[in-house]
């Protein structure tokens, strides 16, 4: 991680672990997509990440101690990047910039339902994903629902019905 700072501002010193184009969005896919390998952040991105991209974001946020990376057990020339606590207590952060962007900009139905469920529930919510987060990237012990799989739920919902609408209307 870079030692020099434009100051001691806690919201720049933020901004310069995440405030490039990419870091977030690379956070955003492991946390709510799951997505651990490699290949699954690079050929899943909705946004298309380049490929020396990612493998530079991926080294910072390691760098940084956001992500940690291990050799993947089941397949020797893997690796697995998991979330780290300080990644995980994110989540407020990433569902307050979902929640603005759902309001401000035209940000599509299916890709917003998972921000409009935790900007509803609310803290007690955010604290059960995060305990869904320790136990997926940390080993923590499995909490008894899955925020993730409601959220998914919602998301697949929400893609049916566009579809079911789409062929009514086509």
């Amino acid at each position: 991680m870079e030692t020099a700072q434009r100051s001691g501002c806690p919201i720049n010193l933020t901004l310069e672990v995440l405030g490039d184009r990419w870091s977030l969005i690379v956070i955003r896919d492991l946390m709510f997509g799951n997505r651990r390998h490699y290949r699954e952040l690079q050929t899943l991105s909705e946004e298309g990440i380049a490929t020396n991209i990612l493998a530079d974001r991926l080294r910072r946020l390691v760098e940084c101690g956001l992500v940690t990376r291990a050799d993947d057990p089941e397949h020797r020339q893997k690796a697995i990047y998991s979330l780290t606590e300080p990644a995980i207590e994110l989540v407020p952060l990433l569902v307050q910039m979902g929640a603005w962007g759902r309001r401000h900009l035209p940000a599509s139905e299916e890709l917003s339902i998972r921000a409009e469920l935790l900007e509803k529930g609310g803290q007690p919510l955010w604290d059960e994903l995060m305990d869904e987060l320790r136990f997926l990237h940390l080993g923590a012990p499995r909490p008894a629902d899955s925020v993730l799989g409601k959220l998914q739920a919602a998301y697949e919902a929400v893609v049916a019905r566009r579809r079911r609408r789409a062929r009514r209307t086509g």
